[in-house]
């Protein structure tokens, strides 16, 4: 096996610019790439390195671990075993992490076995890896916020979230009033405040936004008190979801206890890969919990695998937007149009790799 691993800066070219209320303004995306050759077959798995509003880990920090994780596998196993066994030898390192190996794990198995990673993972006959995705709708000025809601809704996106809790609620307000008023029932809307709502707060932003018909509010107070966040849920007039609050399988567990009343997304960079969230998606799935499969802003190859688990795990909603408009991906392959998201047909993610549009950090 020749082993190496590669990063990238990444860039929209469609005009997008990320800026939530927990990120701030983001220039572009760290990607890190894991590439497997194994003579016959090639794997690669992505991960996105600078969420650490979100993990609170820096780039420097989640490289440096992964040279050190992926130096330590013994790639003389077989890659099915490595998978099997993945929970034991890799329990120590952090979830964005495990997610680069998994997925580059994932995608040489699949190719191996000749089948799309959603077939591979689903045990059933799907050719081919095509989903319904939303659209998210960043913090930006209110024209060009409307102007990016209408490209969406003419390219057939009719599923839009609104990032808020960047600036004032009126200002939010606003804006969801707007995209109601211009769309009428044509779209679904949804919003997420990245936990950026204090608890006092919150119930009375959730009952001004209900007579716009939100489709769920995602993560409205900050993680960790469960209670609070119970509390809120119970007295709230929209469906709220978490985001934030899902970081490990214990965390699903307990919104599985909670029996619907809230309801999770599901991140493979949060989860520690494929596998952690399609057994994750299996047990809310099994508990009658909505959830969502969604990603970071993301290149191909991590877009391609929230994909495949996607369509594997059947979820009531997903996102999967984080390639779309992306001009320096070096992993081509995936397709937004009319609302969906399409990876190609071939064996495992379905996208190329392109080594020479990264920067090599070290082959094994």
């Amino acid at each position: 096996m020749r082993v190496s691993l590669h990063q990238a800066e990444l860039h929209y070219a469609n005009g997008v610019v990320l800026h939530t209320a927990s990120s701030g303004s983001v220039p572009h995306l760290h990607e890190l790439y894991l590439r497997l050759d194994a003579g016959d077959v090639v794997g690669v798995g992505e991960m996105r390195a600078n969420i650490g509003y979100l993990n609170r880990l820096s780039p420097d920090e989640v490289t440096a671990e992964a040279v050190a994780a992926v130096a330590a596998v013994d790639w003389t196993s077989d890659p099915v075993e490595l998978l099997g066994t993945m929970e034991r030898w890799a329990a120590s390192h952090s979830a964005p992490v495990r997610t680069l190996i998994d997925g580059a794990l994932h995608d040489l198995v699949a190719k191996r076995a000749g089948l799309p990673l959603c077939a591979w993972l689903s045990g059933r006959g799907i050719v081919s890896a095509d989903h319904a995705s939303n659209q998210t709708l960043f913090w930006s000025p209110f024209d060009t916020f409307l102007a990016q809601a209408q490209a969406y809704v003419d390219r057939g996106f009719r599923d839009l979230k609104v990032r808020v809790a960047a600036g004032a609620f009126s200002e939010d307000l606003r804006r969801i009033a707007a995209l109601r008023q211009r769309f009428g029932d044509g779209i679904q809307i949804a919003a997420d405040a990245n936990g950026q709502w204090t608890a006092d707060d919150a119930l009375e932003h959730l009952r001004a936004l209900a007579p716009h018909d939100l489709a769920y509010i995602e993560q409205p107070i900050g993680a960790g008190d469960w209670d609070a966040i119970l509390a809120l849920a119970q007295a709230s007039p929209i469906p709220v979801m978490l985001d934030e609050s899902v970081a490990s399988i214990g965390d699903v567990e307990r919104i599985c206890g909670l029996k619907g009343r809230v309801w999770a997304h599901l991140k493979l960079v949060k989860l520690g890969g494929i596998a952690a969230t399609i057994g994750a998606a299996g047990r809310l799935a099994q508990a009658g919990v909505p959830f969502m499969i969604g990603q970071m802003n993301e290149g191909g190859a991590a877009t391609a695998a929230a994909l495949h688990v996607a369509c594997a795990s059947q979820p009531a909603f997903a996102e999967l937007y984080g390639a779309d408009g992306l001009d320096d991906d070096p992993a081509p392959g995936i397709v937004y149009a009319d609302g969906q998201v399409r990876a190609g047909r071939q064996p495992g993610l379905g996208v190329g790799f392109d080594a020479a549009k990264t920067q090599l950090i070290r082959e094994f």
